[in-house]
């Protein structure tokens, strides 16, 4: 396939050198602008020679709030040669709780200052990975033996029953739609057609999204047997982990347990299982660009319906659910649905890996009752706010849920409960923002990532976003005017309306939200020239 064999050509050569590309063209009759027209679209391809040294730095939300550029302008003012050290600033790596971030020479380094950037620089990193540590909802004492595939494959535990357990225990997929679980399996499985695949979306790239990260590092094994639970419901020949090459760790994670369950006789009559390695973009998240990745060409989202369950991967019938989904399956699967019934708070229903990063003490990723509330969330496990930051901004479950301000803070972390705040759970991705920051300027970099991880292919997301970044940063140096605001009222649901994925449709939250709640704030900018919080460069305090 196109993309496995562009990658092969880079891990040659280092990049995709044209004489490379021609050859492979000629060797295979792919037509050259098909091979460019793949290779420019991803950022994981190069199409130059690779420095010494390669730093992508994250300038994302958690990272942008740690002084992320001022160690981008720092490295760049350093001024050595490209051949030597190439910096860019790139969107979120996955690694929140551990900012500033970036990738090496495509290996992750966390915590960094202008100290240990330099370091990193002169001697760059190799992969570390940290001991797993059991998950709270694993069934297994030790070593998953993976019986409950076993019984389902073997006929003891019927498939319809699966189905029922996961529908009783309203299980929702914890990717960001909140679509039932079991519905899907259900849909899925009555779907026309002999072949069929499943597919685990591993693809967290949302701003403050590390979850699935987390999960894939410490109970592997629980996905995997969730895809093998969910391929055998279906009637799937095939399952597919599609992981976004920026982690490392976790695909070791998986291959290992995937390797042990295969060397030890475990997985005797089961479908194939591979790890696709994402050649990178946010828009590869979207369920169907991910298909299109996996067919060898641009991640771009197709017009649905139909639907993946229907048509999904080379048109036939595909499962797609994420990390925390196929395990959270697993787990219900093995305690009952009574034991995850009984679990959660203020309507809420079952266990939730939640990632909390931002202006706390305790980043990182928790398993907690879903409906804990936001204030309850940030006090009983990330222990508070940093001292002498009080609680500013929220953002309840990544760039996508938009801001809430403090007074909102007993909001339950919960589908509806959300929803009805305007606002959703998302991608379980919770930023804590303390005083001293400015609205306007996190705003503008949330908007910035969606404009740079927009996929082009639709004018209302393409066009929209830029626009939507100009407004906002030219009221960030004072510009503006009345009118912006009455160009925004038509924008916004314009792009909700008639954009083709929800990156286009929920591009906008950032900046109406931060203007629905700090009005004033915002408006300050250009109206009267001043950024109440001195961040943003209007001129004045």
């Amino acid at each position: 396939m196109l993309i496995d064999d562009l990658k092969q050509i880079q891990a040659r050569c280092g990049f995709l050198p044209e004489e490379e590309i021609r050859a492979y063209s000629d060797r295979t009759n792919t037509p050259l602008y098909q091979i460019q027209a793949v290779a420019s679209f991803y950022p994981h391809f190069r199409l130059e020679p690779p420095p010494r040294v390669e730093v992508h730095l994250c300038t994302d939300l958690k990272c942008h709030m740690r002084g992320a550029d001022a160690l981008l302008d720092a490295v760049r003012a350093l001024g050595r040669s490209p051949e030597e050290l190439q910096i860019h600033p790139c969107s979120c790596l996955g690694q929140c709780d551990g900012g500033p971030a970036a990738l090496i020479n495509d290996v992750p380094a966390r915590h960094l200052d202008l100290e240990s950037l330099l370091g990193l620089i002169e001697e760059p990193p190799s992969l570390v990975f940290p001991e797993a540590r059991k998950v709270g909802i694993d069934p297994y004492p030790g070593a998953s033996d993976y019986r409950l595939w076993r019984s389902v494959h073997q006929g003891e535990r019927p498939a319809e029953q699966v189905i029922a357990d996961l529908k009783e225990s309203a299980l929702r997929g914890m990717g960001g739609a909140g679509f039932p679980a079991g519905t899907k399996w259900e849909l899925v499985r009555g779907a026309a057609g002999a072949v069929k695949y499943v597919v685990c979306n591993a693809d967290e790239s949302e701003p403050g999204t590390i979850k699935d990260r987390h999960i894939l590092e410490n109970a592997p094994h629980l996905v995997l047997e969730g895809m093998l639970l969910g391929a055998e419901v279906v009637g799937a020949g095939e399952a597919i982990l599609y992981l976004r090459h920026e982690y490392p760790g976790p695909r070791l994670a998986f291959a290992r347990e995937l390797e042990r369950a295969e060397r030890a006789g475990l997985l005797a009559g089961a479908p194939r299982v591979r790890i696709f390695d994402s050649p990178g973009g946010y828009i590869c998240g979207e369920e169907t660009a991910l298909l299109e990745a996996l067919e060898g060409r641009r991640a771009e989202p197709r017009n649905k319906p139909p639907f993946p369950g229907t048509h999904g991967l080379w048109a036939r019938p595909t499962l797609i659910n994420n990390v925390e989904t196929f395990a959270l399956a697993t787990a219900i699967l093995a305690h009952g649905v009574e034991w995850y019934s009984s679990q959660g708070r203020h309507g809420g229903t079952g266990p939730k890996f939640l990632g909390l990063s931002g202006d706390v003490n305790r980043p990182g990723v928790y398993e907690v009752p879903l409906g804990i509330t936001l204030r309850d969330f940030i006090e009983e496990y990330g222990g508070g706010m940093l001292p002498g930051r009080e609680l500013y901004a929220l953002s309840p479950g990544g760039a996508s849920s938009g801001f809430l301000p403090p007074s909102m803070a007993d909001t339950p972390l919960e589908f509806r409960a959300l929803a009805q705040v305007g606002s959703m759970l998302g991608s379980g991705a919770v930023v804590a923002i303390g005083t001293g920051h400015c609205i306007l300027d996190l705003s503008l970099n949330l908007l910035r990532f969606f404009k740079n991880e927009s996929c082009g292919k639709c004018v209302p997301c393409r066009v929209g976003t830029e626009k939507l970044l100009r407004m906002a940063d030219g009221w960030r140096h004072g510009r503006g005017s009345e009118a912006d605001l009455e160009v925004l009222e038509e924008l916004a649901p314009a792009m909700a309306d008639a954009s083709i994925c929800g990156l286009g449709q929920i591009a906008p939250a950032p900046l109406t939200s931060a203007l629905k709640y700090w009005p004033d704030e915002i408006l300050a900018h250009f109206r009267e020239r001043r950024c109440p919080a001195g961040v943003c460069p209007v001129g004045g305090g």
